[in-house]
């Protein structure tokens, strides 16, 4: 069993995106249904295809920091904030499971990599083709759709 969706959004989605400066509805629900689709909010946290709520592959991990959060020194102090002071060091991947803020902050920098504007919260479908973009191009955008249903059920239990 997963975290409960009303949960993930109240402590952990929506605290990091204001943390960031990042903050919309659009933004929140985008999230919630790539935990929803990718780890079943959490059920399952590790797999070979990635690691925690969003299921994000090492190296995916690396070249985020390197390729994008380097050139950005502010957004990379803020997001090094989330983390673990000392186990990040040793383990930054691990963070990836067991920090759900850090996780969320890295889930949300890919997005953002993507430069796209999102679409409007409550357009399931052209959210789902975002997290088909960013999450899981070899899936299908009816995976997220599902996933929603099966994880979250109503759109309106989210709020």
């Amino acid at each position: 069993m997963g975290i409960a969706a009303c949960e993930l959004t109240q402590h952990v989605i929506r605290p990091t995106l204001i943390y960031l400066g990042r903050h919309s509805p659009a933004a929140e629900t985008l999230l919630l249904g790539a935990a929803a689709c990718q780890s079943a909010l959490g059920s399952a946290l590790d797999d070979q295809s990635g690691h925690g709520l969003y299921r994000i592959a090492e190296l995916r991990h690396q070249q985020l920091w390197d390729h994008y959060l380097a050139l950005d020194p502010d957004m990379a102090s803020q997001i090094r904030g989330l983390a673990s002071q000392h186990a990040f060091l040793a383990s930054p991947h691990l963070e990836l499971t067991v920090n759900l803020r850090y996780a969320t902050a890295i889930a949300w920098m890919l997005i953002e990599v993507e430069r796209r504007e999102l679409p409007a919260a409550d357009d399931l479908f052209a959210l789902a083709r975002v997290w088909h973009r960013v999450f899981c191009p070899q899936g299908d955008p009816r995976d997220f759709i599902e996933a929603w249903q099966r994880c979250i059920g109503n759109f309106s239990q989210v709020a």
